[in-house]
């Protein structure tokens, strides 16, 4: 077993060591999701910390990791009686992101449970977290079945297995830790409200800091079994804490004053549901218990906020998070209702991770538009008109974002699981059987039955029985949905800025973003105007780096769509060799005017074949205004084979937004 880079040895992210180490004294409190860019210790820090967890009493023998003094029951391995156990390091377990569903709930050996109904189970990683850490490496990128799979185990605290009348429970607590990059998407609501606490971390920008920590990374390299030596000594100090920590925990007092506080700061950040206030409560009762306290001070109760809200005040992924830091005094103020002294921002408990979020968690909120959540303001809707197509414009501000109507590829793809187009996966409603290409997932017992029925004569079928061989196994073929490359084409020309339609545009394209962002697409962003067209952000899952380029987008000059269509036209090109299941959706958003480079016009008909040739599925939003209207947009649609829709069809809500689909065809569905 290799040896874990030690926890006392990181460098700074006093945050993240406190989350995590609060989660040890109580993991009551709910886990902790670590946001940060690509390099900040994430992954080190949540390894380290299963060193320092107390060992675990479990039965012997038992592949559920029963306690031996209060066994499960229903334990598939029991019944066990209660006695004395076995104590086992605190495990880890760590749940790859391409896992199957086989891998995380177990496996059910489904031909012997049909022929011999023996429930042959073998325990997959849920089973192997039970009282222990699930830690989930870019957690944004999991898979929505094996989401939804940790949601029901997180919320019953158990596994459940069930597959054609066979049945298979075990119970499964464990204390969730993941870690994300934002640049490479938001993660579904219903999960990140499963984290009690979230942190967000980054590099540090101190030379003398980040000097030391490639010290201490490149000692640890040429030695790790020495350099964690050299740290038992603190290694041992903290475990001893958090033992001590856990001991005192149910002797702290949670009185009426912090209560109303808790409320009152849920309340006034306006977070949904009951859940941040329990989560607030158990915070701020293992930091008084982490510092050595039987009685919870405002400090504690400030210092929870700080780790248990920002993730659950986001109503969108374009909200900026954290917490406006002033507006938390000032209600933990009003309803103080004690003497306390003001805490100390720079304070909270000391000791490993003590430093508590402090001043730096307003330098993350506080300058980023705090409790509001509002974008900067790039421009203002009564910018000057452009004249002639000409020079460069303030950059528009983008209209309040609405909900569009759906947008889906043609046809049945195979792509990644989403929630767009129609697609061939492993979850979803049956629509037929086929013999099994490797492992059987999900048996069609008719199609079984129906296959094995035959041959039962010459197989010497005794009694009632039915012996069903591997041969007669019958794969379900589901039908779902698929999530999809969304590529924006937008127009940044002068004549999108005439009669301030920019900011109306944007709105439209911010809305799309977001519905992208539900249905768990990957976006990416062309622009063009004056002569050349640009690749403002390729293809990626964060639709909030999309939001942010798309915000300060400026515009002006001629309209040259050839180049823009062309380049979009390349990009697809690329991604078709990286993500060849993913199907493409380009959404062109333009009025129709070609103006810049030699024969624009011409030039941009041979483009828009192209998509035409591929089978790319593409859609025009048309924004063309005013009484006086060229049609030039759907012209283009209809070279491009797909079709065009208004700003206002776009709207869900719309009289012909309820009645229009995108069209087109697809040489590449299914």
């Amino acid at each position: 077993m290799s040896t874990p880079f030690p926890f006392t040895a990181v460098v700074g992210q006093d945050d993240l060591r406190l989350a995590l180490l609060l989660n040890a004294v109580s993991p009551a409190v709910g886990g902790v999701l670590v946001r940060g860019e690509k390099g900040t210790a994430k992954s080190t820090a949540v390894r380290a910390l299963s060193v320092l967890l107390p060992a675990v009493p479990v039965v012997s023998g038992c592949r559920f990791s029963c306690d031996p003094a209060r066994p499960d029951p229903a334990c598939p391995d029991g019944p066990h009686e209660p006695g004395a156990g076995v104590e086992r390091p605190a495990r880890m377990v760590e749940l790859p992101v391409g896992a199957s569903e086989d891998r995380l709930v177990g496996a059910l050996d489904i031909e012997r449970a049909l022929s011999e109904g023996v429930k042959a189970f073998e325990p997959g990683l849920l089973a192997d977290a039970h009282r222990g850490i699930l830690y989930v490496d870019e957690v944004n990128l999991l898979h929505d079945h094996l989401v939804d799979l940790l949601l029901d185990a997180a919320a019953m605290g158990a596994s459940y297995v069930e597959r054609e009348g066979v049945s298979v429970r075990h119970a499964s607590k464990f204390l969730l830790v993941g870690t994300m990059n934002p640049e490479e998407g938001e993660l579904r609501p219903q999960l990140l409200d499963r984290f009690g606490l979230t942190v967000e971390v980054a590099a540090s920008r101190e030379p003398d800091q980040r000097v030391e920590v490639v010290r201490r990374r490149l000692a640890y390299d040429d030695d790790p079994a020495g350099f964690a030596g050299r740290w038992a000594e603190e290694e041992a100090s903290v475990r001893a804490r958090i033992v001590a920590a856990r001991e005192l925990l149910p002797s702290v007092l949670l009185g009426d004053g912090a209560l109303r506080q808790i409320a009152a700061t849920c309340a006034a950040f306006e977070v949904d549901g009951m859940r941040a206030d329990i989560v607030m409560a158990r915070t701020a009762t293992a930091l008084a218990a982490w510092a050595g306290r039987t009685e919870v001070l405002a400090e504690d109760v400030r210092q929870a906020a700080l780790l248990a809200l920002p993730h659950r005040r986001r109503r969108n992924p374009f909200d900026a998070p954290g917490l406006d830091e002033d507006k938390l005094d000032e209600t933990l103020e009003e309803f103080g209702g004690s003497d306390d002294e003001d805490p100390d921002p720079e304070g909270g408990p000391d000791g490993p991770g003590g430093g508590g979020r402090g001043r730096r968690g307003a330098a993350v909120g506080g300058a980023r538009g705090g409790d509001t959540g509002a974008r900067p303001e790039a421009g203002d809707s009564g910018e000057p008109q452009p004249s002639g197509g000409g020079g460069e414009q303030r950059p528009a501000r983008a209209a309040e974002p609405f909900r569009t109507k759906v947008l889906s590829v043609p046809g049945l793809g195979e792509g990644t699981a989403g929630r767009r187009s129609r697609a061939r996966t492993e979850h979803g409603r049956t629509t037929g059987a086929r013999r099994p290409r490797g492992a059987l997932t999900k048996l069609h017992l008719a199609a079984t039955v129906q296959a094995a029925a035959p041959h039962q004569r010459a197989r010497g079928r005794s009694g009632r029985g039915l012996v069903v061989r591997r041969d007669d196994l019958r794969q379900a073929t589901r039908e779902g949905r698929e999530g999809n490359l969304v590529l924006f084409v937008v127009d940044a020309s002068g004549s999108m800025a005439a009669r301030q339609r920019m900011g109306a545009v944007k709105g439209a394209v911010l809305s799309l973003l977001l519905d992208a962002y539900q249905r768990r697409d990957k976006v990416g962003l062309v622009t063009f105007r004056g002569s050349a067209a640009e690749v403002a952000l390729p293809p990626t899952s964060s639709v909030d780096a999309a939001a942010v380029r798309l915000e300060s987008l400026p515009t002006g000059g001629r309209t040259p769509l050839a180049a823009g269509l062309l380049r979009a036209h390349d990009v697809l090109r690329v991604e078709r060799l990286r993500d060849p299941a993913r199907r493409a959706l380009v959404v062109v958003v333009t009025d129709g005017r070609a103006t810049g480079g030699p024969e624009p016009v011409a030039l941009a008909g041979r483009a828009a074949r192209l998509f035409a040739a591929d089978g790319v599925a593409s859609v025009v939003v048309d924004c063309e205004s005013g009484p006086v209207r060229l049609g030039l947009a759907g012209q283009l649609a209809g070279e491009l084979g797909g079709s065009a829709v208004t700003l206002d069809e776009l709207r869900a809500d719309s009289i012909a937004g309820l009645v229009r689909d995108v069209q087109g065809t697809s040489r590449r569905a299914a």
